[in-house]
């Protein structure tokens, strides 16, 4: 079936979204960069927060953004609606001491982030992408735009390439960006450039490799969208839709959790694990004259959608999945099961989930993973652990999870967000 002119709109929005932001810390500013435009006001964390009835609001720690809106009819036992996702993504990290290189070539060291298929890496334009921590305390974020590549050794000094390639992760995943002497040049000064301020100016950085090209629409009936950093911005990118055309005045509390470190486990200040969403929470509910008891009613009639990639049936290799439940691109967003508590789905948030899909128009389908494939995990079990809210793990269908550049359904992003619409309303 073609996809709707509203989903090809929104896959082009989505392919600015990932193009602006190459690292964490970049979503986290687009997520906040676009709320504002829609009326939401940005607070410090170190600040006095104001009234919450009926306010639109967002606050940025490090490469996570939280963002709610508060119904003016609010009160100390309002339940609470969180759309979480994550900013992070599999891939490299810029290592200490970055400039190095041999035989008049420039490189630069990186060091593995995340779980990616180091393949995919190979031989596509990469950038260089992240913040700085300046001499006079600013912190600015950086892109230098394409500058690197990791190029594959050629068939015939590996005549052995296609029966598998294995890629030490030391020696053969140091990216290229220039030809000259190391000692002679700094592959932060790219970086200072990239930032208009001076190399002698950096004190730390937290800067990763991402994938050059710009999200592409393909395919028969334009039913395919390629790009880097899928898992999970389409989840981020869904989320920040939703909520900045959301408005009521009655209601749940709307809330989008865009966390960083996912894919190292979430165990950090601005993760899932962390008290990031917790802090907010009480901050918010405070102002409504909510006491622990309050809050804690209140946390008993919320719930949160976590919100990440799955796994689509592979046609190359339907071995790997479970031999009955198989969820395909363009059938919509699925719901994420697993006996081992891998994911929070339960059998009240199936039915719930089913309620908001409904609401929204969208069709749903399941994935469980091949019990010999164990699956990974996500966000969702650690929401639903640190705050006792009912959660429930659900995202769309992908091929090439974890490759540099990664294949959804442009259908199944839209209905992602007509979904999360209606999750916030609930």
């Amino acid at each position: 079936m073609p996809v709707t002119p509203a989903a090809l709109a929104h896959a082009e929005d989505l392919a600015d979204f990932v193009a602006a932001s190459p690292s964490s810390y970049h979503a986290a500013a687009e997520v906040a960069r676009r709320l504002e435009d829609a009326g939401f006001t940005r607070l410090g964390e170190e600040e006095a927060w104001p009234a919450q009835r009926g306010g639109r609001y967002l606050v940025v720690r490090d490469g996570a953004t939280i963002a709610w809106t508060v119904p003016a009819e609010a009160t100390a036992t309002t339940p609470v609606h969180v759309f979480g996702a994550h900013t992070d993504s599999p891939g490299f990290k810029l290592k200490p001491q970055p400039t190095t290189g041999s035989r008049g070539w420039l490189q630069a060291a990186v060091e593995v982030y995340g779980g990616p298929l180091l393949n995919s890496w190979l031989d596509r334009e990469l950038r260089l992408a992240g913040r700085l921590a300046l001499a006079d305390g600013r912190v600015v974020l950086a892109d230098t735009g394409p500058l690197l590549r990791l190029p594959q050794l050629a068939i015939h000094l590996d005549r052995g390439v296609n029966n598998g390639l294995a890629l030490d992760k030391q020696t053969e995943t140091q990216p290229v960006w220039g030809l000259g002497d190391p000692t002679e040049a700094d592959v932060l000064a790219e970086l200072a450039r990239a930032a208009d301020v001076s190399s002698a100016e950096i004190r730390g950085y937290d800067v990763v490799v991402a994938d050059a090209a710009r999200g592409a629409v393909f395919g028969k009936d334009r039913a395919f969208f390629a790009s880097g950093r899928l898992d999970d911005l389409a989840s981020v990118h869904a989320g920040t839709v939703a909520l900045a055309a959301h408005a009521a005045s009655t209601g749940p509390i709307a809330v989008l959790a865009a966390f960083d470190h996912e894919e190292l486990g979430s165990e950090s200040r601005s993760g899932a694990a962390g008290p990031f969403l917790e802090d907010v929470l009480e901050r918010l509910y405070a102002d409504l004259g909510a006491d622990v008891s309050a809050r804690r009613r209140a946390f008993a009639s919320s719930w949160c959608l976590s919100s990440d990639v799955g796994h689509s049936v592979h046609p190359n290799y339907v071995a790997r999945h479970d031999p009955v439940v198989q969820p395909v691109l363009g059938s919509g967003p699925i719901l994420k099961l697993n006996a081992n508590q891998r994911y929070a789905t339960d059998a009240v948030g199936t039915a719930a989930w089913r309620d908001w899909c409904d609401g929204a128009g969208v069709a749903t389908q399941e994935f469980v993973s091949n019990n010999s494939v164990p699956c990974g995990s996500t966000i969702g079990p650690i929401t639903a652990t640190r705050l006792g809210i009912r959660t429930v793990d659900v995202g769309i269908p992908i091929l090439s999870m974890h490759s540099a550049r990664e294949l959804a359904g442009v259908s199944d992003l839209h209905d992602l967000a007509r979904v999360a619409a209606a999750f916030f309303a609930g």
